[in-house]
């Protein structure tokens, strides 16, 4: 056996099927093994993996025993010449596993190789290359000095920034991303450490590579793609934790006791200070628009009181109309955030809703204030023509500012290219069509010279049809290109601003940089899916508002309900946020399809509580629970629980 390709997955279904796809290419005419070792993912991949891959050496573990000890399981039992350890979140050219194979063959000396990585569109990866994290050069990354210094031999030793990203160097550490190793190194020098959980161990096991007199190769002779880090949220809090603490264990282990210490304590440092940082830099992402917006309706209130004070000789309270313009403000922000006003992308007719709402629940709560606190309907309704403009416009401009486009139109997939042949390029239209707001403009391109008539171009004048046609998005039919042509398109095209995607055969899914975080991008699943952010909300802030009523009504439902105890407790568990009233029927049988689903917590009730005593087919109770996840709306739980009332005690 020539090559062991070991693949650890985690809850990473869709990736993981488009990277074997491209590894059974890679392995053609190279005697290979591939290994999938599972940490108990709940996505269906040992499922997926089963059906379209059966000759996939499969390792299902009942618990995630993390990354290197995943490793390790494949690595003890492989039997190729050299182990290949590769991401799920990855695509291997054609000819990937050739060339590296006989890089090793002709420099017996090599230990590991690590391969030119590109990310979702197509930019170099700098950690392709790297060099030993010392304390010094830990201290350049972790405080930003080795971005001033990109090429500086000495400040970006971490990223090795002084050497050329197009030839072949020796370098001190390899990406576990892609890490292929001699099998007999790893006899001499150990399998990976299993004290690294995740993070650390590539870099551990590349250093011990070196100490053990072997050699490590930066290989850019075939590049593959890396959807770099997205699956572990490289901004939250316990990445930062997680990671920097690894590299704790590994100065430990190879630095001398003094060393050690100072590195240490400047990890110390950089955690407390990139979680502040986090922490702050989320807060402010999030807080600037809400405040930047009632700033701007505020003084529009203050300046039209005071024209509108003068025109009508009228004089108002100071004090009370200060602490009314701000409650106004305060209500029409929170509208606006319930609405979805905040999400991104920001469109300016989002604010409509939320801002008469807002302008409605004012109204409503001046007319049952007393007297003496009312100072102006007008007012109001002058406030209410000052948030809609103030809002719209703001978000046009800042939309002008950050993309060069206004953000009026309504289409979220404006301009498209689909490369490939017709047939696959008609399938991926269609999907498309399915979200119901179909693109403004589908360009078809082909993936060989030969352009038929109703064709834009060939996927070598790609740039070009990206330029002329103003296309937003660019979709590949991975049945009909091959992994390099893919690379090699995203990586020709100069604008970074392009999004792109690749459709694997035989698949509902179309995977693009971004999609790890929310699954993948399953276009049907996304009509008004209850995984949006306005939807969650909405469904948290129903979720609270019928809990208070519960309580309110607590003597005539416990007349209703079956179970009392039941319904009291879930009114807490409601309130508390560990339970949803409304959740997907939570029959065992349907335990695959809820998974796929987007994640809700445990529901009280579901869709399919009106039918709960008769004999309803499985696919019936599935059909349902996609519905519900796939068309949310606030009335579809009021009709549910209306349905169910007598089982909100279950």
């Amino acid at each position: 056996m020539k090559l062991s390709v070991v693949i650890v997955n985690y809850n990473v279904q869709y990736f993981l099927e488009q990277c074997l796809l491209s590894v059974e290419k890679a392995m053609t005419g190279l005697t290979t093994e591939v290994w999938v070792v599972d940490n108990n993912s709940v996505d269906g991949s040992l499922k997926m993996i089963r059906e379209k891959f059966p000759w996939v050496k499969l390792i299902a573990n009942k618990d995630n025993v993390g990354f290197s000890r995943a490793n390790n399981q494949a690595i003890e039992l492989s039997s190729g010449e050299y182990v290949l350890l590769l991401n799920p979140d990855t695509l291997v050219e054609e000819d990937t596993f050739h060339k590296v194979v006989e890089f090793m063959d002709e420099h017996p000396q090599a230990g590991g190789l690590g391969v030119r990585m590109v990310d979702g569109k197509g930019v170099f990866l700098p950690e392709s290359k790297r060099g030993l994290p010392t304390p010094a050069t830990s201290f350049y990354k972790i405080f930003g000095i080795s971005k001033l210094f990109p090429k500086s031999p000495k400040f970006n030793r971490y990223h090795l920034g002084n050497l050329s990203p197009d030839e072949t160097h020796e370098i001190e550490i390899l990406s576990g991303a892609f890490m292929l190793l001699r099998k007999k190194t790893l006899d001499q020098v150990g399998i990976l450490d299993n004290d690294f959980f995740m993070y650390g161990e590539d870099i551990d096991l590349s250093w011990r590579i070196v100490k053990g007199g072997w050699k490590n190769y930066y290989f850019p002779g075939t590049r593959i793609i890396h959807y770099k880090g997205e699956s572990t949220k490289k901004g939250s809090l316990n990445y930062v934790y997680v990671f920097y603490n690894a590299m704790v264990i590994f100065a430990r282990k190879h630095f001398s006791e003094q060393h050690a210490r100072l590195f240490s304590f400047f990890i110390q440092i950089a955690i407390w200070l990139r979680a502040g940082v986090a922490v702050l830099n989320r807060f402010v992402k999030r807080m600037m628009l809400p405040a930047a917006d009632a700033l701007i309706v505020l003084t529009g209130l203050f300046i039209a009181k005071d024209y509108y004070a003068a025109s009508m000789d009228i004089i108002y309270d100071a004090s009370l109309v200060k602490y009314g313009f701000v409650a106004y403000v305060l209500i029409w922000c929170f509208a606006a955030w319930v609405g979805g006003a905040y999400d991104k992308p920001w469109k300016p007719v989002k604010v409509i809703k939320p801002v008469i709402a807002g302008a409605a629940a004012i109204l409503m709560i001046y007319s049952l204030l007393p007297e003496s606190l009312r100072f102006s309907r007008a007012l109001i309704l002058i406030g209410t023509a000052i948030a809609l403009v103030a809002f719209f416009l703001h978000r046009v401009v800042l939309n002008i500012i950050m993309t060069g486009k206004s953000g009026l139109k309504t289409t979220v997939l404006q301009r498209v290219a689909i490369v490939g042949e017709k047939n696959e390029a008609l399938r991926v239209k269609n999907m498309l069509s399915q979200i119901q707001r179909e693109p403004s403009f589908i360009a078809h391109v082909s993936h060989q010279q030969d352009v038929h008539p109703d064709q834009v171009g060939h996927i070598g004048q790609l740039d070009e049809i990206v330029r002329i046609h103003r296309i937003d998005q660019v979709i590949f039919c991975a049945k009909d290109i091959s992994s390099s042509d893919i690379i090699g398109a995203m990586s020709s095209i100069p604008d970074k601003s392009i999004e792109f995607k690749i459709a694997p055969p035989e698949s509902l899914y179309i995977i693009g940089s971004g999609s790890i975080e929310t699954t993948a991008d399953a276009f049907m699943m996304d009509v008004n899916s209850v995984s949006l952010n306005k939807n969650r909300r909405l469904k948290r802030i129903f979720d609270i508002i019928v809990s208070l009523l519960m309580i309110l009504v607590l003597p005539i439902m416990l007349i209703v309900v079956h179970q009392r105890l039941g319904f009291i407790r879930n009114i807490f568990q409601v309130l508390t946020g560990s339970k949803t009233w409304v959740g997907y029927s939570p029959y065992d049988a349907l335990s695959e399809s809820v998974k796929a689903l987007p994640k809700l917590k445990k529901g009280v009730i579901h869709p399919a509580i009106q039918h709960q005593h008769h004999e309803t087919q499985r696919e019936n109770l599935v059909k349902l629970n996609v519905l519900y996840a796939k068309d949310y709306k606030i009335l579809n739980d009021l009709s549910i629980m209306r349905n169910g009332l007598r089982f909100l005690g279950s």
